[in-house]
């Protein structure tokens, strides 16, 4: 490991895998952009299970466990200092206490503000810009946000050490701000680079820094060109079932406003119309038919749509295209 010195008035970014892998590929991308040192490897012990082994000639050896690896940057003169810290895995358990083992080391170099990285999914087209949302420790860490226009998310959850991280920041009284990206419901499975690039482009003009996006870019332009074959290929098949199932037609991917965000964690249920029982259970069992068969997801979104309470439901149909990752 590289030996550390006296960082000046630092910030630790965490980054771990999730939706899109919107954060691992930020904070993988602002190391390598920034010419960043490992200096440091977390200890994890009893966080991570050994799942695996290796076969080498016939022999077999123990797999290793995620790596827990914490960068350095050093800013030119009158610039700020950057510990980044990038974990291969998210832990099954003891992630809070985790979180608080990571802050001891930052507090110790001197860190008072933390940033994680994330994304939200939303019925966002593939061909639109993603939006930015910011969800802080405290209401004067929000302020920095309004300005480089950053939707703040108002209510809702942020999953994953990438948002629990916040809760330890704020117990262990350093302020915390989680930047989400935005990208498609429907491929929370894909790399997104673009949403990746959105979170940096905020997080680097808060820190005064600047980095070259062009390898970004040109990764986001690629998958968008991909994400837009497969959204063309999904209304294919969902014609097609229409045709045989009573004219279904996908409803078409928009931006969103602020009251159709993904992520919510209300059920929106008090500004919704009423369903009886029967119409409940055949949502029931129109959500068990898309579980077997993504296909049939989008014939449950228009279904839901149809009804007014979407909203409703938000979060259980998106989960329908995370636990497809």
């Amino acid at each position: 490991m590289a030996q550390t010195e006296e960082l000046r008035d630092p910030w630790l970014v965490a980054v771990w895998p999730g939706m899109g892998n919107v954060s691992l590929a930020a904070g993988g991308y602002l190391v390598a952009k920034l010419s960043a040192t490992l200096v440091h490897e977390l200890a994890a012990p009893g966080v991570f299970d050994v799942k695996t082994v290796e076969i080498k000639a016939g022999v077999a050896q123990a797999g290793r466990t995620p790596r827990n690896m914490i960068f350095e940057w050093k800013a030119p003169p009158g610039g700020r200092d950057l510990l980044i810290f990038v974990g291969e895995a998210q832990p099954e358990a003891g992630g809070f206490a985790f979180c608080r083992v990571l802050l001891e080391y930052a507090k110790q170099r001197g860190v008072q503000r933390v940033f994680t990285f994330a994304a939200m999914a939303t019925q966002l087209h593939p061909s639109n810009d993603p939006r930015v949302f910011g969800a802080a420790t405290d209401a004067d860490t929000l302020v920095d946000l309004r300005p480089l226009e950053v939707e703040i998310l108002e209510e809702g959850q942020i999953s994953g050490l990438n948002g629990v991280l916040l809760a330890a920041s704020a117990e262990q009284g350093l302020s915390g701000t989680c930047l989400l990206g935005e990208l498609p419901f429907f491929a929370v499975g894909v790399a997104n680079p673009k949403a990746s690039q959105a979170v940096l482009e905020i997080f680097t003009s808060l820190a005064g820094i600047e980095i070259d996006f062009t390898e970004l870019s040109q990764q986001s332009e690629a998958v968008e060109e991909g994400l837009l074959e497969l959204l063309e290929k999904m209304k294919e098949a969902a014609r097609e079932q229409g045709e045989t199932e009573g004219g279904f037609a996908l409803p078409d991917l928009v931006e969103v406003d602020d009251e159709e965000v993904a992520n919510g964690d209300g059920d929106g249920s008090a500004h919704e119309p009423p369903i009886d029982d029967d119409t409940r259970r055949r949502i029931e069992a129109m959500f068990q038919e898309a579980d077997r068969d993504r296909q049939k997801a989008f014939r449950l979104k228009e279904e839901l749509d149809r009804l007014g309470v979407f909203k409703r439901y938000e979060d259980r149909f998106l989960d329908l295209f995370r636990r497809a990752e």
